[in-house]
């Protein structure tokens, strides 16, 4: 394995535990998640082309470990909420308190979006995934990640305005 791609891991890892938040909702479901597609990212590294984005490969990596999570345990359920968690740690001040309510307000609204429109708004808006690379990564043509973004866009709008 070439240590680039080992350092090149090291620094996706935020950004990767974000992704897996957003799929599962669970903090330590997420950390199991990013670690399982490290290990199958650094165990299948020579599949990896060098010139295409190595984000996307990971990204596509983790979401195809959470698939196979997700029909391995489909009797269980999952065990941890994220929204039940109270881990807010900061300041007390107006500003932050207020900051919170508005990110809390869209995270219920990204949560309330089916799979299909959280997963493309992640990738597209957090990620800055090109509409090509996010139809990669999902396995869908590009027009879909078009329209579940337009309407997942749309629907944040709607739903955020509302509250």
């Amino acid at each position: 394995m070439p240590a680039a791609i080992g350092q090149e891991l090291v620094a996706l890892l935020p950004r990767l535990r974000r992704f897996a938040l957003v799929l599962c909702r669970s903090p330590s479901l997420a950390d199991d998640l990013v670690q399982g597609a490290c290990e199958r990212a650094l165990a299948n590294a020579d599949t990896w082309e060098p010139g295409t984005r190595f984000d996307a490969w990971v990204f596509r990596i983790l979401r195809n470990h959470w698939i196979d999570q997700l029909r391995r345990s489909k009797a269980e359920g999952m065990t941890e909420d994220v929204t039940e968690q109270k881990q807010i740690i900061g300041d007390s001040g107006e500003g932050p308190v207020l900051s919170r309510l508005l990110l809390a307000e869209v995270q219920r609204a990204i949560d309330a979006m089916p799979q299909e429109q959280r997963e493309v708004l992640v990738l597209v808006c957090v990620e800055e995934l090109a509409y090509r690379e996010a139809a990669e990564v999902l396995g869908v043509p590009i027009g879909t990640v078009m329209s579940r973004l337009a309407r997942a866009r749309k629907r944040l709008v709607e739903m955020t305005e509302a509250a």
